[in-house]
């Protein structure tokens, strides 16, 4: 038997990109619950695990991990079941190259200035982050868009990690009124969502923030 636990808050999109990879490996985890935005930040026990006061942290037995890209990673080459990286170089460039434009590009606007102002905000949304932050998303969709090529997943034709890189992100950004317009003209990118959103995986850990299904 081994023990898997992930250091975090459901809600955050990293942690639940951890929890999806640890799923599509059925792989059984433990989520322990971390209030990083507390009046105190992190608290000093989850600082000794990660030293910048960051969600998620991951402990595999005795061997503890952070950053979610290191602990995707490790978790789809350690454990059995489906890989979830290309084995062809290309392929898997694209696949960092999609998971990259998501941290440097897509969450902060998708998340941050978008669904946080409008969603969570609401009647106190900064209605000027969120007009300043639509050319942004238009030009981070069609990047992700692009990447496709035509394929029916995010960056590659078979499902990985920069797909659930990707879903805790939009669905978050999905609720937003803007998503629609800013989805309207990736016609691949739609059929992406809607067969990505469907998998049990991402309807689990992502129950709270996804649209119910038609």
């Amino acid at each position: 038997m081994t023990d898997v636990t992930v250091f975090g808050a459901e809600y955050s999109v990293y942690v639940r990109s951890v929890c999806l990879t640890l799923r599509e490996k059925g792989v059984a985890y433990r989520l322990e619950s971390i209030d990083v935005f507390g009046a105190e930040g992190a608290p000093a026990s989850h600082r000794a695990r990660q030293p910048f006061g960051k969600i998620p942290a991951f402990r595999h037995d005795d061997f503890a991990l952070y950053e979610t890209s290191a602990i995707n990673r490790y978790v789809d080459e350690v454990f059995p079941g489906p890989s979830l990286q290309p084995r062809e170089p290309q392929l898997r460039a694209r696949m960092n190259q999609a998971i990259g434009i998501l941290d440097s590009y897509a969450y902060r606007t998708l998340v941050w200035d978008l669904y946080v102002e409008r969603i969570v905000k609401r009647t106190g949304a900064d209605k000027a982050r969120i007009a300043s932050a639509l050319p942004h998303a238009a030009t981070c969709l069609r990047a992700l868009d692009e990447l496709g090529a035509g394929g029916v997943w995010l960056a590659t034709p078979e499902l990985t990690l920069a797909d659930l890189h990707a879903a805790p992100m939009l669905a978050y950004f999905t609720q937003t009124p803007e998503s629609q317009l800013l989805l309207e003209p990736h016609e691949r990118l739609r059929r992406w969502w809607a067969r990505l959103s469907a998998r049990d995986s991402v309807r689990s850990v992502c129950a709270s923030s996804l649209a119910p299904q038609p």
